[in-house]
């Protein structure tokens, strides 16, 4: 997970695209907008995955349609010889960057701990280095014959888990 402030990652294997060009466009493409960048991929064969998430919204086919003709404009195919690919990040997926862990602050996610099991809970905060959520925990009061659910607050850092990801319940 990165933070709210550090740059995109990219994935870059030896590739011809000029990734700061690309990563300055998309940017461009955001300003006054509510979306942000989450990450961008680019192969050694110019295969370019651009996923992107909204603030406030789901991203629709028309928002990925509008950021997919922006960087056309902006990179020839004759010149760059690209294929790209633009998606929103996802929802079930796992979260990237800060952004996503602030947008989805007083909703259920599922995180999996690098030693542990999946604990589910609502996520209280995010902050630069770590996260809460307040998950039920089945303790057995003393005097009480059966198990009760509590609540209890729980604190991850980014680099303890292996992932964390937005609950979609039916």
């Amino acid at each position: 997970m990165r933070g709210a402030d550090s740059p995109p990652f990219f994935a870059l294997l030896n590739s011809p695209m000029n990734a700061e060009a690309l990563n300055n466009t998309v940017l461009t493409w955001m300003e006054n907008t509510p979306f942000f960048l989450v990450e961008i991929n680019i192969s050694s064969l110019n295969e370019i995955v651009v996923e992107f998430e909204s603030e406030t919204d789901l991203v629709t086919i028309e928002d990925c349609v509008s950021l997919t003709q922006f960087i056309e404009s902006n990179f020839d195919r004759e010149e760059e010889d690209y294929a790209l690919e633009v998606s929103s990040a996802g929802l079930g997926y796992p979260f990237k960057v800060l952004k996503q862990y602030i947008k989805h602050i007083g909703q259920e996610v599922e995180v999996t701990p690098k030693s542990g099991k999946k604990v589910t809970g609502i996520l209280l905060s995010a902050g630069e280095k770590e996260f809460m959520i307040e998950s039920l925990v089945t303790l057995k009061k003393e005097g009480s014959k059966r198990p009760e659910k509590i609540p209890q607050s729980l604190i991850f850092t980014y680099d303890g888990v292996k992932s964390t990801r937005y609950v979609i319940r039916f």
